[in-house]
């Protein structure tokens, strides 16, 4: 199976060392490779890249919605959060979401395993924070939003039906912050929040998980929730060798 991650940056993601490993677990053979594509050349080069043999591609930013609206069929799962991160190449190209799943498993790993009723404060507005945004509410989470732009947030609350975090909420059981790297949050009673919530997991990982310097407290990076997406995506690619997907 040729397999690859698209986006940019990508010189950076740990997909290619996990789904090689998950590639050699399971005995099969294939490459996966890490291929910068810019923003907007996203359709041209799911293209190429399926009439050159690729079967399967992980999808990160800034590509997640340009391969959502490249796709012939979508799963649930993309189409409630309007993006995509994982893409089946065949006669049809299918679209699939598991940046969700990988979020449960990241606050489950976190020490966060049941999250219906709970609290959970999701910050951001983008394709990654909507997958994680669809995912709680199905589970049950009674889930909040922030984004930098009030604006959007409210709209992301409405499409969802979620609210928009207050400063008067509780405080949450865990925060997911799907905001970029090296953002700032000034003093003001979100940080306040961040500080004191038990879990606060940043979607980044390595030197780009910049979250827990800022808050200059511990800080989950997002390399769980990106084995968990990754070994959901992998069963996805696997299936489809197997035509079951």
């Amino acid at each position: 199976m040729k397999l690859a991650v698209i986006g940019d940056p990508v010189a950076h993601s740990a997909s290619p060392a996990l789904h090689r490993g998950f590639l050699d677990a399971v005995g099969i053979a294939g490459t996966y490779e890490a291929i910068r594509v810019p923003q907007g050349d996203g359709a041209r080069a799911i293209d190429e890249l399926r009439d050159r043999g690729y079967v399967g591609l992980n999808v990160t930013t800034p590509l997640k919605e340009e391969a959502y609206a490249r796709a012939d069929v979508r799963d649930a799962a993309s189409v409630a959060a309007g993006s995509a991160n994982t893409l089946v190449l065949g006669d049809s190209i299918a679209a699939f979401n598991t940046d969700g799943v990988g979020a449960i498993g990241a606050l489950a790993e976190a020490g966060l395993a049941h999250i219906a009723g709970k609290h959970i404060l999701v910050l951001g507005a983008g394709p990654t924070a909507r997958s994680c945004i669809v995912a709680f509410a199905a589970a049950g989470a009674r889930v909040t939003i922030w984004n930098r732009t009030a604006a959007t947030a409210r709209e992301i609350a409405d499409r969802f039906s979620v609210r928009v975090w207050d400063a008067n909420d509780d405080t949450p059981g865990a925060v997911i912050s799907a905001l970029p790297p090296n953002v700032t949050l000034d003093a003001s009673p979100l940080r306040d929040t961040l500080k004191a919530a038990p879990i606060v997991i940043d979607a980044n990982y390595g030197p780009r998980a910049t979250l827990g310097d800022h808050l200059e407290r511990h800080v989950h990076d997002g390399h769980a929730m990106l084995r968990a997406s990754a070994a959901a995506s992998f069963d996805i690619f696997r299936a489809a060798k197997h035509g079951t997907t």
